[in-house]
């Protein structure tokens, strides 16, 4: 059986985006969370990267009702698979995601390009940094 649990920090915690939307109806909040890495700001969206030495990047960890159905939905918006420019826009992986109650497996999207020149969201809370860039 797939993974039901999925970590999103960034574009997919955005009420106006409409992949947000579409999990709104078919996921539900499992619980907070945050993952340790580096945020970047790639423009439309953030991207992540796992780093030991980075920071704690927040979000919220979701039960997927579909996990097999709506995995093929968001790996298509996130630029994930074979079918998908190579090499891939994000990947996904299952990683430990840290919570007030331990450790717990979600899938995550990670960036998988270069991030020289991209500017960093040092503070690891993507909604936080749109509130304080609204141009972004």
């Amino acid at each position: 059986m797939i993974n039901r649990l999925l970590f999103v920090y960034g574009s997919l915690l955005d009420a106006g985006n409409e992949f947000a939307a579409y999990l709104s109806h078919n996921a539900t909040l499992y619980n907070a969370g945050k993952i340790k890495g580096r945020l970047y700001d790639i423009d439309e969206y953030p991207g992540a990267i796992i780093d030991a030495n980075g920071y704690p990047i927040q979000g919220s960890i979701l039960s997927l009702n579909d996990p097999e159905e709506n995995l093929k939905i968001l790996d298509d918006y996130e630029g994930f698979g074979n079918n998908q420019e190579q090499p891939n826009l994000f990947i996904r992986k299952l990683l430990p995601v840290e919570t007030i109650n331990g450790l717990i497996t979600c899938w995550v999207y990670l960036y998988n390009l270069p991030v020289e020149g991209l500017e960093e969201i040092t503070a690891g809370d993507y909604l936080e940094y749109l509130n304080k860039n609204p141009l972004k």
